[in-house]
């Protein structure tokens, strides 16, 4: 009775190791395929983003269309675009880049409104003029394998939902973005602005080391992306 008793522990014990060398071997397969590589330039110098940690949506890979990311138009419509080429940093970060990407704006109080749910930095870098089918991904460390869960720092006129990959498969069922639309707001087009922060928003489970996160859009778009702040799953419960 003891002997099969151990026969079974052994089994299923490698069983599950097994199931974990197939998870990792996946991972590692679909990372040594990859072309892409994390973002640097001359202020963030920082390589693939800790977790846990903050990660910023718009340190997305280098690589360009295709490989660090996917977008339906070719133009960068923030940097370059509404915020106008004069050779600062913020205005042209990543214009020549199809993801289309600003930063908050104090001035005539766009970003710092009273009709948002949280409070935000002010040069805060983020993707935005999301649309459905676009993505992007972001190389990261994490500090050790296991399961992740993230807070998202977002704004949003009319809701929608995304989804997380990692290392190429869907790490969860799809995020649903709440619309943070307020009718009392009297400007229409600050409705872009009125930003919040949801909590939990999916969980991933990654191995040590490197990881490619995919941002992908599902529906609705229009959204803002600023970050994902990822911690350790188990610490909160």
């Amino acid at each position: 009775m003891l002997l099969k008793l151990l026969f079974s522990l052994s089994t299923l014990s490698a069983a599950v190791l097994g199931l974990a060398a197939n998870g990792r071997s996946e991972a590692t397969g679909y990372l040594d395929n990859y072309k892409g590589f994390p973002y640097v330039d001359s202020r963030y110098t920082g390589g693939a983003q800790a977790i846990p940690g903050r990660v910023q949506c718009a340190y997305y890979d280098i690589g360009g269309e295709g490989i660090a990311y996917h977008d339906t138009t070719y133009k960068n419509e923030g940097s370059g675009g509404l915020n106008p080429a004069d050779g600062s940093y913020l205005n042209e970060f990543r214009m020549h880049e199809g993801v289309d990407t600003s930063y908050t704006k104090f001035h005539d109080a766009i970003d710092n409104n009273s009709y948002g749910m949280v409070k935000v930095e002010e040069n805060q870098l983020y993707v935005g003029w999301t649309e459905p089918g676009e993505w992007f991904n972001i190389t990261v460390n994490a500090a050790h394998a296991g399961e992740y869960s993230a807070d998202l720092l977002y704004t949003s006129n009319r809701g929608g939902t995304i989804a997380l990959d990692v290392n190429g498969e869907r790490a969860d069922d799809p995020i649903k973005i709440t619309s943070i639309y307020n009718p009392a707001d009297p400007i229409g087009w600050r409705q872009w602005h009125h930003w919040n922060v949801t909590h939990d928003v999916g969980r991933v489970k990654l191995i040590a080391g490197k990881n490619v996160l995919t941002v992908r859009i599902l529906t609705e778009g229009n959204m803002n992306l600023a970050w994902f702040d990822f911690h350790d799953s188990a610490s909160k419960e």
